[in-house]
């Protein structure tokens, strides 16, 4: 700055008012003056430096439990996206599902001195959580943590599983299976089972079962499907996870996809139209979910102390090949 201040023929004041936020409080002369002077040196800013000496580094932490699943670059992107807009950097971890990988990175975030937190959370450390939103506004992403009085951002699970438990049964499918990922603390994938068996209890002239991912989930599948019917068989996979796991079962099964059994899915991913006619999916509003967690974070940045509120955004049926309609006997 001083390099840039000689060079321009100004005060050192002049030239933070020019690369701050009181550059209108500058003549257009002494301005352009500095303009020139910093394209000149290739001067720039140590914005962490500024942020400190302000007290403000406009930085956002987003704490991801897994960030090669594609639900969660998705809405990064969207959280990301949200941020450039409003003049805010995203610094992003990922804890790989383990709950001391959280711990570490929470407090590896709050050494960026972060203006505000989102968090996909294991929900294995409810008390550490708690504790950062004394230091900074929190956005749960996603999960919920019930002992937590925070903003939560996610899917409408209950009815997104209504919709396509309803789409399956209009189109003539009577045995159900839900292909789900162990709960692990999601809140989210609890509530999806939790919708499904609703549904099933409630729905004369269906039946359901829940089936885990895992080394048993093709054994699991074969059994499904050699079992006495009770109808037209369809899986509904959870999540995007689920979808693939089931696919790779059902094709070393030697099963015809969508023929012996309809499949619907979680999530719409590109993969999707490409297995045989395309796989029907419930598309998740990603980008907007990333929107509206951060919207909710910049609301509490700016002072809003409104209770705590939850944010259920609706999924969006896309009907491929794979829910051919069936003819009941």
């Amino acid at each position: 700055m001083d390099d840039v201040a000689r060079h321009a023929g100004v005060s050192k004041a002049s030239v933070s008012r020019f690369i701050g936020e009181d550059r209108h409080l500058l003549s257009a002369g002494i301005a352009q003056r500095i303009e020139a002077a910093i394209a000149s040196l290739g001067y720039r800013p140590n914005q962490m430096a500024r942020g400190l000496k302000r007290g403000r580094t406009r930085l956002i932490g987003l704490l991801m439990a897994d960030i090669r699943n594609p639900y969660s670059i998705a809405v990064m992107h969207g959280i990301e996206t949200a941020c450039r807009q409003h003049g805010y950097s995203l610094v992003v971890c990922n804890t790989d599902r383990d709950p001391e990988q959280e711990d570490r990175q929470l407090q590896a975030l709050l050494a960026y001195n972060i203006e505000g937190l989102i968090v996909n959370t294991l929900g294995r450390h409810p008390e550490q959580l708690r504790a950062l939103q004394g230091k900074v506004p929190v956005v749960l992403l996603d999960r919920k943590v019930e002992a937590l009085g925070m903003d939560l951002v996610g899917l409408d699970n209950a009815a997104a599983v209504s919709l396509a438990l309803e789409h399956l049964v209009g189109r003539g499918y009577r045995d159900l299976a839900l292909i789900t990922e162990p709960p692990e603390g999601a809140s989210s994938r609890g509530e999806r089972c939790a919708a499904f068996e609703a549904y099933i209890g409630r729905v004369p002239g269906i039946r359901g079962q829940v089936i885990g991912t895992g080394p048993g989930l093709p054994a699991a599948l074969a059994t499904f499907l050699a079992s006495e019917t009770h109808g037209p068989r369809a899986l509904f996979c959870a999540n995007g996870v689920a979808a693939l796991a089931a696919t790779h079962a059902l094709r070393t099964s030697g099963c015809q996809l969508f023929t012996d059994v309809g499949l619907i899915a979680l999530d719409d991913l590109d993969w999707y139209p490409l297995v045989g006619s395309g796989i029907t999916a419930l598309a998740q509003p990603t980008d907007a979910i990333g929107r509206a967690a951060f919207d909710c974070l910049l609301q509490r940045l700016r002072g809003d102390l409104s209770p705590s509120r939850q944010i259920d955004l609706p999924g969006e049926l896309v009907v491929r090949g794979s829910t051919p309609a069936r003819e009941l006997t």
